[in-house]
C-alpha cells in the first residue's frame, strides 16, 4: 500500500525503514512487497521486536537472498542503531547503515570515535546536532535527510534545514511515515521552502548582517530529488535527467486551472503543484501511472487485503475503530 501510494503521489524511489522484523518471514515479505510493487527502494533492514526477531544478525541471509545482483530496482541498507556493534554488522555486509541522529550528538560522535561510520552513510532528522557532529558528518561524506514537518509535529525540534545548508551538507527530504505525515513529496518541499524563508526573513528584520541567500524553488527541486537520489546512493542511476542513467521520469499536467498559463517551470513545481498534477510515472523507464491512474494494479484488491489486515490487527488487539474519534 505505502508503496503503491508513493508511486501514485509522483515518488519513483524510497528508502524504506522497514521496522517490522519480527522474524525472518516479515522481512522477506516487506522486501517481496517492494518488489511487487515495482518502487525503486532501499531496503532499510531494521530492528523489530519479541523473541524470533533475527537483526541485525540475518542482514548477511537477505543480502545472499534477494540483493546479490546490482542490476535491480531494490538495493540493501541497515537500519542501524547507534550502537558500534550493529555499524559493525553493515561494514562486514558493506552496505550502507541508516540512522536516526537527532537531539543528543554524543552516540553519533561515539560512533565517528569508533571510526565505524562509511561514506554514503545515511542520518535522519539531524536536529540539535553540535558543530562537532556536523563536521563529522561532512568528513566522513554522509548524507542527511530531513523531514521539516514531522520534526515540527513530533517535537524533533526546529528542522535543521539552515544548519546543513551553513556547513556545506545538501539536506534530502522525507515523509518520514505515512502515520503523521502525508507521503507528498510537493507540500514537503513547501514546507522546507517556506521554513527557511521565514527564519532567514526574520533574521533580516531583526537586522543580522551577512545573511545566507534564501532558499529558491530550484534548490528545494534538487534536495528532492538529486540529493533524495543521492541519499538513497543510487545518484549514479537517477537523480537528474541525464544520458546513461535509468529514466526515472514524472510527467506533470499543467492544463489545470490552478497553475495555467505556465510562467516559471521550477516555482510552479515547487510552490503550486500537489500529487494531482501528477499524470505518468516511469520507473526505469517502465510505464507505472499512465493519465492519471495506476498502471498493472489491481486496487481494489489491494484495498481489500489492507483493509482485512487492519481489521485483523484491531480485533486481535481488542481496539476499537472510530472513525470520527
Amino acid at each position: 500500500m505505502t508503496a503503491l501510494g508513493f508511486i501514485e503521489m509522483g515518488t519513483t524511489t524510497i528508502i524504506d525503514l522497514s521496522q517490522i522484523s519480527h522474524t525472518p518471514e516479515h522481512s522477506d515479505a516487506a522486501i517481496r512487497a517492494l518488489q511487487d510493487a515495482g518502487i525503486r527502494a532501499v531496503y532499510g533492514y531494521s530492528r523489530g521486536g519479541g523473541p524470533a526477531m533475527r537483526w541485525p544478525q540475518d542482514l548477511g541471509r537477505l543480502q545472499h537472498d534477494y540483493f546479490s545482483s546490482k542490476d535491480q530496482l531494490l538495493t540493501l541498507a541497515l537500519g542501524a542503531s547507534l550502537d558500534a556493534n550493529v555499524l559493525r554488522v553493515a561494514r562486514e555486509a558493506g552496505v550502507p547503515a541508516v540512522m536516526h541522529f537527532r537531539v543528543n550528538p554524543e552516540p553519533g560522535l561515539a560512533l565517528g570515535r569508533a571510526g565505524v561510520l562509511r561514506e554514503g552513510d545515511l542520518f535522519i532528522h539531524c536536529t540539535h546536532l553540535n558543530e562537532a557532529a556536523w563536521q563529522m558528518i561532512k568528513d566522513i561524506g554522509g548524507r542527511i535527510s530531513m523531514s521539516p514537518p514531522l520534526e515540527m509535529a513530533m517535537a524533533h525540534g526546529m528542522p535543521a534545514v539552515q544548519d546543513a545548508l551553513d556547513r556545506g551538507v545538501r539536506p534530502s527530504l522525507s515523509s518520514d511515515h505515512g502515520t503523521t505525515v502525508a507521503q507528498d513529496m510537493f507540500a514537503i518541499m513547501r514546507t522546507t521552502f517556506n521554513l527557511q524563508r521565514l527564519r532567514i526573513l526574520q533574521r533580516r528584520r531583526a537586522n543580522e548582517p551577512d545573511l545566507p541567500p534564501l532558499l529558491t524553488c530550484r534548490d528545494v527541486l534538487e534536495f528532492a530529488t538529486l540529493q533524495g537520489a543521492r541519499c538513497a546512493n543510487v545518484d549514479h542511476k537517477v537523480g537528474t535527467l541525464t544520458p546513461g542513467k535509468e529514466a526515472d521520469i514524472l510527467m506533470l499536467r499543467t492544463d489545470r486551472f490552478d497553475v495555467w498559463p505556465l510562467n516559471n517551470a521550477p516555482s510552479v513545481v515547487a510552490n503550486l503543484m500537489n500529487p494531482s498534477h501528477v499524470d505518468a510515472v516511469f520507473i526505469a523507464g517502465k510505464v507505472k501511472k499512465w493519465r492519471g491512474s495506476l498502471v498493472g494494479v489491481d486496487m481494489a484488491r489491494v484495498m481489500r487485503l489492507a483493509q482485512e489486515a487492519r481489521d485483523g490487527v484491531m480485533r486481535r488487539a481488542k481496539f476499537e475503530i472510530n472513525l470520527v474519534g
